[in-house]
C-alpha cells in the first residue's frame, strides 16, 4: 500500500514537473514574440524618420518610368552589374566582416589634413577642395559647388556604424559658404548625409539631382522649383555652367528597398575649364563612351577604393581607375571613395600606394590632395602626390585662405605642392 503511494506521489511530481517546463516553454515564446513584435515595432517606427527618405510617386514616379534605364520597377545599368558577386550573402558579408581582421584597415592615429577657409577663398579662383572620401568643394566660373556633402562623423545611419577616420571630419555646415549648385550622385549614406543638406538648406541655391531622389529634398523641406532632377545625359545650362547627368554602374538605396531612385555622376563644365565626378561606380565602357562626347577633362574624381571582389562591378580598383582616367582623356585624376571610412577589407591606404604606382608615364597627371587642402586649377597638369598618408601622427595643420586664392588678390594659382602643408 505504501509503494503504490509513492509510486503515485512521484507520477504527480513527474506530471507537476512537466506541467511546469510546459508553462516555463509557453511563457519563453510568449516573451520572445513580444520581444520580436515590439523590436519590429521599433525598427518600423524608427524608419519612419526623415532620413530615410521619401518614395518618389505621382507625376516623378510616371518620369522615372519612361526613362530608357527603368525597368520593373527599378533603374538598371544597360549591362548585368550584380551588386554581390561571390555566393555570401548580405549577413555571411556582416559576420564575417565582423570576425576577420585586416591590417591598416583604418589609421594607425589622426591622418594629415589641411583646413582652408572656405569664406575666404576668392570665388573667381577655380578650384577643388576634397573634403574626403566622395566629398568635394569646387569654384569653377565664379559659381561654388558642393558635391555629395558628409560632414558627419559617420556614414550611416547610426552613429556607431562606418566611423570616420580620426581628425578627417574638419567641416560644419558653419564653415561652407553659400552654394550656388549642390550635387548629390545617389542616396547611399556615405555620400547623402540627411544632416548635412539640411542645415544647408538656406546656403544652397539650386540642387541637381539623379532621377527620384528630388522626392527626399521636397520631404526635407527644400521647394520644388530649387530643384533639377535628370536622366543620364540630361543637361542644364546654369550661369556660365554646364551641368550634365552622367551613367554610371552602381545601385541606390537607404535602406533594403534598391534602386528605386538613380544614381549618376556629373560633368561640370564652364568656359574655361571642364570637370568629371564618376560618383560611385564599377568599370564600364560608359568611360568610353563619355570620352568620346567631350575633348578630354582637366581633373577627373573617379570612384578608386572600398572595392571588393565579393562587389566587383559596383566600385573600382585603382587599376581599373587608371584605364577610366585614360579613356576620359584626362589631365589629372583625383582619386575619390577613399581616404575617411573603412567600408571593404583593404588596408586604407591601399588605394593611394596603388594608383602612385600606376600612375607614372600615363598620360595624365596625379594628383592627391590632403583632406580640405586647395588644388588649384590653373591649366597646369601638375603631379601632387607626396606620400602624406605614410604620416598618421601629426596634428592637423590649420590653414586659412591660401595667398594664392586668397579673397584679394586674383594672382596665377601656384602648383598645390607648394602650399602650406604639414
Amino acid at each position: 500500500m505504501g509503494g503504490a503511494v509513492a509510486s503515485l506521489g512521484s507520477r504527480n511530481d513527474q506530471i507537476v514537473s512537466e506541467r511546469t517546463i510546459v508553462k516555463f516553454i509557453v511563457v519563453g515564446i510568449g516573451l520572445l514574440m513580444a520581444g520580436i513584435v515590439l523590436l519590429a515595432s521599433a525598427v518600423t517606427i524608427y524608419l519612419q524618420h526623415p532620413k530615410f527618405g521619401k518614395s518618389p510617386e505621382g507625376s516623378r514616379l510616371a518620369r522615372m518610368q519612361q526613362s530608357p534605364n527603368f525597368a520593373d520597377g527599378e533603374f538598371r545599368f544597360p549591362v548585368s552589374t550584380p551588386r554581390l558577386t561571390s555566393d555570401d550573402g548580405f549577413v555571411s558579408i556582416l559576420v564575417k566582416n565582423l570576425t576577420t581582421t585586416v591590417e591598416r584597415l583604418r589609421p594607425d592615429g589622426r591622418i594629415p589634413t589641411v583646413k582652408t577657409d572656405l569664406h575666404g577663398l576668392n570665388k573667381q579662383q577655380d578650384l577643388v577642395i576634397w573634403l574626403g572620401h566622395s566629398s568635394y568643394f569646387i569654384q569653377l566660373g565664379g559659381r561654388r559647388i558642393l558635391v555629395d556633402p558628409v560632414l558627419s562623423d559617420y556614414g550611416a545611419p547610426l552613429p556607431f556604424f562606418n566611423r570616420a577616420f580620426a581628425g578627417t571630419t574638419l567641416y560644419s555646415s558653419d564653415d561652407i559658404p553659400e552654394i550656388d549648385y549642390l550635387l548629390i550622385t545617389h542616396d547611399h549614406w556615405d555620400h547623402l548625409d540627411y544632416d548635412a543638406v539640411t542645415a544647408l538648406k538656406p546656403k544652397v541655391g539650386r540642387v541637381v539631382l539623379p532621377l527620384g531622389l528630388g522626392a527626399s529634398f521636397e520631404h526635407w523641406g527644400y521647394p520644388a522649383e530649387r530643384l533639377l532632377e535628370g536622366d543620364w545625359y540630361d543637361a542644364w545650362d546654369l550661369d556660365g555652367l554646364k551641368i550634365q547627368v552622367m551613367p554610371a554602374r552602381h545601385y541606390s538605396g537607404r535602406t533594403l528597398r534598391l534602386n528605386r531612385t538613380l544614381w549618376a555622376g556629373y560633368v561640370v563644365e564652364s568656359k574655361e575649364r571642364r570637370i568629371f565626378l564618376s560618383g560611385d561606380s564599377g568599370y564600364g565602357d560608359h568611360f568610353a563612351r563619355i570620352g568620346a562626347m567631350f575633348d578630354g577633362f582637366d581633373l577627373v574624381a573617379l570612384d578608386t577604393g572600398q572595392y571588393d571582389p565579393r562587389w566587383a562591378y559596383v566600385h573600382m580598383t585603382p587599376d581599373e581607375a587608371v584605364k577610366a582616367a585614360q579613356e576620359l582623356g584626362a589631365k589629372q585624376l583625383l582619386p575619390g571613395h577613399v581616404g575617411r571610412f573603412a567600408l571593404a577589407r583593404h588596408a586604407w591606404d591601399e588605394p593611394f600606394e596603388r594608383i602612385q604606382d600606376l600612375s607614372d608615364n600615363v598620360g595624365y597627371a596625379l594628383v592627391i590632395p590632403k583632406i580640405g587642402e586647395a588644388l588649384c586649377l590653373d591649366g597646369n597638369a601638375t603631379r601632387h602626390a607626396d606620400g602624406w598618408w605614410r604620416d598618421t601622427d601629426s596634428p592637423p595643420t590649420a590653414q586659412l585662405a591660401s595667398p594664392a586664392v586668397a579673397a584679394d588678390t586674383m594672382r596665377p594659382c601656384e602648383p598645390a605642392r607648394r602650399m602650406s602643408t604639414q
